[in-house]
């Protein structure tokens, strides 16, 4: 029976590939000097004029509002959505400034989590007001929260760099695959490799490990053929490491990530839509994203458990 898993892919990849990628790029063998260019010059002022709403502030819940923090959960390994400053402590990125003008619309002090990516969705509400790390709408994941999305991301496989073992799409069967455990792409990997099985070819090599940057640098190294990520991340790691990776194909299936909040707290989550929405309004959310080059994925509305566009 004949298989070609970029047919089949569209249909298994909801949500695909959440997150990924470099907690430091230099972990793939790049220079201090690229290190220090992964921040965009206009970062720092991205938010710095930004103010809290006080209409908008008053819908945040007492369980938000009483520390007077907007806590957020974070796994800062996933340049350039999410990761780490040239100081090793301040998680930095697209989905870090969205986050920081949340909480100044808010009139809350922003304070970034770092925490292991698959730990964060069960500590939103105990740990963490929300997390902010590069979650995309898996509708598999409806009952662990509520979504409040705010831009589209596509997913991207990567590659050491030439390729060496000629992969494609169409023929990851028999190959390993290096994920980030507990993500989306892990699970989009495992049915990839039960779609091989059924079709009477080898399995993937699933490679799951808990931190992306040895996902990223197991690829670069040779330890794994390909890893899965979403796609301005595949993107911004070939950038920061073109002598060591490339990409393989296209990007595909264009997904809205989203903020999480805890199930059944639509407050929070009313008052999270509401603070996006203005800064989709008033500009503020194009600069970020222009100053990371991910404007390609800007949303005009955010929106709650929408899930009309999943591919």
């Amino acid at each position: 029976m004949s298989f070609n898993i970029s047919k089949t892919i569209k249909g298994i990849l909801a949500g695909v590939c959440a997150t990924a990628m470099l907690a430091s790029v230099a972990a793939c063998g790049t220079t201090d000097e690229s290190d220090k260019s992964a921040t965009p010059k206009s970062s720092a002022s991205n938010t710095s004029s930004v103010k809290k709403d006080d209409k908008i502030a008053a819908m945040l819940p007492d369980s938000v509002t009483k520390d007077g923090k907007f806590t957020v959960g974070v796994s800062p390994d996933y340049a350039p959505a999410e990761f780490l400053d040239k100081d090793g402590k301040t998680p930095i990125g697209y989905d870090m400034d969205v986050a920081k003008a949340l909480a100044a619309v808010f009139g809350l002090k922003f304070d970034p989590t770092s925490a292991e990516f698959d730990s964060i969705m069960p500590g939103i509400g105990s740990k963490y007001d929300v997390g902010i790390s590069g979650f995309t709408m898996d509708p598999a994941r409806k009952d662990a929260g509520e979504f409040v999305s705010f831009l589209n991301v596509g997913a991207s496989f990567a590659v050491q760099k030439g390729n060496p073992k000629k992969l494609s799409i169409d023929n990851l069967c028999g190959h390993s695959v290096a994920v980030q455990t507990g993500t989306v792409h892990e699970t989009t990997v495992k049915n990839l490799s039960q779609q091989c099985t059924a079709s009477g070819k080898k399995a993937i090599d699933i490679q799951s490990m808990k931190e992306q940057t040895v996902v990223a640098t197991n690829v670069a190294t040779g330890k794994a053929d390909a890893f899965c990520a979403d796609s301005p991340v595949s993107g911004y790691a070939v950038k920061q490491n073109g002598d060591q990776l490339e990409l393989l194909g296209k990007a595909f299936n264009m997904t809205p990530e989203a903020v999480v909040v805890k199930k059944g707290d639509m407050q929070t989550a009313k008052a999270v839509q509401a603070a996006l929405q203005k800064l989709m309004d008033d500009g503020t959310y194009m600069k970020i994203l222009k100053s990371w080059g991910d404007e390609s994925g800007a949303i005009k509305e955010a929106k709650i458990n929408d899930y009309s566009d999943v591919k």
